[in-house]
This record gives C-alpha cells, sequence and structure tokens, in this order.
C-alpha cells in the first residue's frame, strides 16, 4: 500500500535554519491549490493503482490554508476513510498534517473535524520563547501549549511534536525542561533533530559574521544522549534516530520512507518513489504552475539500479530499531554484495557502533552519533 506527500510550499516567514523550498510569501497562494489538482490529474498512474495507505501534508505550513480546503484535494486522491457506500472497507488509515502552534485556534480545530485529517506534526521546536525568537518561528511557547490542548479537548490523541536539539543560545537546563514539558503534554510522538547549519540559510550567514555563537558538536551530542535516555524512561520507542514513539504510534507515513515503501510527492520539490524509479519535482512556484497549466513535465527521474537500492536500504534500515536485515541482501543483492556488507560491518562491531542478532544488524546508541559515516561505509559502489 503506498503513501502520498503533498508539499504546501508557503510560510509566513522563513526559519534561520531552514533550507526546505518554501516561500515567505502568499503572492501565488491563491493558484496554487488549483494547480495542485492539476497535477493529482496528470499522475495517477504513477503508483499503478496501488492503494493508498496514508496521505501526509508537509511544507512549509499547510495549515495556512482551510482545513476545508485541503479536504477537497484530499478527496480527489482516495475514497474516504471507513465502509463506503457499496460496503468495502477503505486502507486509509493516517492521514497528517504538519501545523504551526499559531494556526491552531478553537475555529482551525473545529473546521478539522469535518476533515479526514486524524495526525497532527506540531512544529513546537522549543518551549522557549528565547529559543524561538533565536530560530525566528512565527509562535511562542505558550501558543504551542494551548495548541496541544485545543487538539486533546477536541478529542485527538494521535498527536506529534517536533523539537530541536542543539541550540547555541539555549540555557543550561532547557533542553532538559524542554523535554519533560513534552512528556507533560501526554502527546505519544516527538521527533527531535539536531540544528544543522545548512549553507545559505540566515543562520549560516549570522555565525559567518560572528553574530550567532557556531553550533557546537559536544552540546549537540549531550544533549541527543539525555533525548534517548528521558524518552526511554518515559516509555518511549526510539524507532528511527530522530523519532520516539510509545508503542503502537509510530508515523505510518514516514515509516513507508524508511521501508521501502512506494510514494507519490505533489507539489513543488516534492519527491516520489515506486520501487524502480525515483522522481523530484521542480523546486520553483512559479514554473511549476505555469508548467502544469500547459500540461508540461515538472519532474525529472531516474530508473535506479540495484546498486543504488542496496545503499539506500542500508542507509534507511539501519536507522530504524527494525535493523539492516542480512537475509533481505541477500535476497534482494546476492550474496557478493552481503558479503562485501558483512566484511565491512564487522569492524564497527569491534567499534561498539554496531551489533548483529540472528542476521539483522542494529546501530548502537553510540552507533547512531556516526549513523551518515556508517553507512557510507557500507554502500556499495559499482558501474552498471
Amino acid at each position: 500500500m503506498a503513501g502520498i506527500y503533498i508539499h504546501i510550499p508557503f510560510c509566513r516567514r522563513k526559519c534561520h535554519y531552514c533550507n526546505f523550498f518554501s516561500l515567505a510569501s502568499g503572492k501565488l497562494k491563491e493558484p496554487f491549490l488549483p494547480t495542485l489538482k492539476k497535477e493529482i490529474a496528470l499522475t495517477r498512474e504513477y503508483l499503478a493503482g496501488e492503494p493508498v495507505n496514508t496521505i501526509y501534508f508537509g511544507g512549509g505550513t499547510p495549515s495556512l490554508y482551510r482545513p476545508g480546503e485541503l479536504q477537497e484535494v484530499m478527496e480527489l486522491l482516495t475514497p474516504a476513510p471507513g465502509p463506503s457506500p457499496r460496503g468495502e472497507g477503505s486502507v486509509l488509515s493516517e492521514v497528517t498534517i504538519e501545523l504551526n502552534p499559531d494556526d491552531v485556534t478553537e475555529e482551525f480545530v473545529a473546521e478539522l473535524k469535518q476533515t479526514w485529517f486524524n495526525r497532527f506534526s506540531l512544529g513546537v521546536q522549543s518551549f522557549s520563547d528565547e529559543d524561538l525568537i533565536y530560530l525566528n518561528r512565527s509562535h511562542t511557547a505558550g501558543q504551542a501549549l494551548r495548541a496541544v490542548k485545543l487538539l486533546h479537548e477536541a478529542g485527538y490523541e494521535n498527536i506529534s511534536i517536533d523539537l530541536i536539539y542543539g541550540i547555541p543560545s539555549v540555557a543550561p537546563g532547557i533542553w532538559q525542561q524542554n523535554l519533560e514539558t513534552a512528556f507533560s503534554l501526554d502527546v505519544p510522538h516527538i521527533s527531535a533533530y539536531a540544528l544543522t547549519v545548512e549553507p545559505g540559510t540566515p543562520l549560516a550567514w549570522m555565525i559567518g559574521k560572528q553574530k550567532s555563537p557556531p553550533v557546537c558538536d559536544e552540546l549537540q551530542a549531550d544533549q541527543f544522549r539525555m533525548l534517548v535516555e528521558k524518552t526511554r524512561e518515559h516509555g518511549y520507542l526510539q524507532y528511527e534516530i530522530s523519532n520516539f514513539c510509545k508503542p503502537g504510534h509510530h508515523a505510518i507515513h514516514n515509516t513507508s520512507y524508511w521501508n521501502g515503501i512506494s510514494y507519490l510527492g505533489l507539489g513543488p520539490s516534492a519527491h516520489s518513489y515506486n520501487g524502480t524509479s525515483r522522481r523530484w519535482n521542480v523546486s520553483n512556484l512559479s514554473k511549476y504552475i505555469g508548467c502544469l497549466n500547459n500540461s508540461e513535465c515538472i519532474y525529472e527521474e531516474e530508473q535506479l539500479t540495484s546498486t543504488q537500492k542496496y545503499n539506500e536500504y542500508v542507509m534507511t534500515s539501519l536507522r530504524t530499531m527494525w535493523g539492516c536485515d542480512g537475509k533481505k541482501i541477500i535476497l534482494d543483492f546476492g550474496f557478493t554484495i552481503y558479503d562485501f556488507f558483512r566484511k565491512n560491518a564487522l569492524p564497527m562491531i569491534g567499534k561498539g557502533w554496531l551489533t548483529e542478532i540472528s542476521g539483522v544488524w542494529f546501530l548502537t546508541d553510540e552507533g547512531k552519533f556516526f549513523a551518515d559515516g556508517i553507512a557510507a561505509e557500507l554502500f556499495y559502489t559499482m558501474k552498471e
């Protein structure tokens, strides 16, 4: 069963650390949704009729649109959840929307109740107003707390919050307070990411001009260790390096990325994968709208080689609690590739970075600090 990701490219303002494709302007906000609907009509064949299990509205800031406007988009994608008029069951199980806390009002939540949305990802980032100002977020800590409260009062339980650690401006103890506040809110899912300095972002400029202290690797490592320890104490599973959930509350849509399940990406800069190819839409909103209005191609595409598929499997599976399965490598890619994998993985057991249980390979807690480097050591290169 497949997933659909929809990229909404508008933001109220650009966060200092963000390098995703988004625009702090509503200039093209009105023509965007009609254009998105045209893309839906033109891309139906990509998933080859595979039933849709998840829909995810990300961004950008999807909550800049009214829930009812996004519901109209969803209804073009798949049958409604629950029994159909013919008595058939729908396979649509998870419908997620990313929300900015300042958009979550009583009126907004009341309109959500008239839609299919059943999972909510709140871009909290921090419960410290000092941090939020540093990151150039548009909301306050109080608005984040109120957003969770309003969703709970509406009967929603499947709530995730995003947090960022390693913020240079953070005062001693703030990261621990952020975690304790998150636990007190009784949300079943937390995504936590290290602050990354991406080239071309305002944060990179601020650090380069010494208007902000540089990101400290030691601080990030200490806060990541605290994150792993505290979430474990509170009953959360670290099912992916940056994602923590109470049992049974992992993100179904995001897990499909790590498990190699097909998905269709809609909107500018969105990526798609169907098991044999990968394609990506143009990262230019004017060009996206203009091309679709003329029924022209808005994406580039590549057919994946066996080596690319192996490398992607290693990179994504090692990040998860399900690990990298040696039997799958043999079955899908052959003994030669598995021998290469095992030869390069064994030394990492000695370093304390990997462990192997019944033929499945896992990152240790220490190995999670070096996940990208470990995966790179296990990548196979061969001309095909």
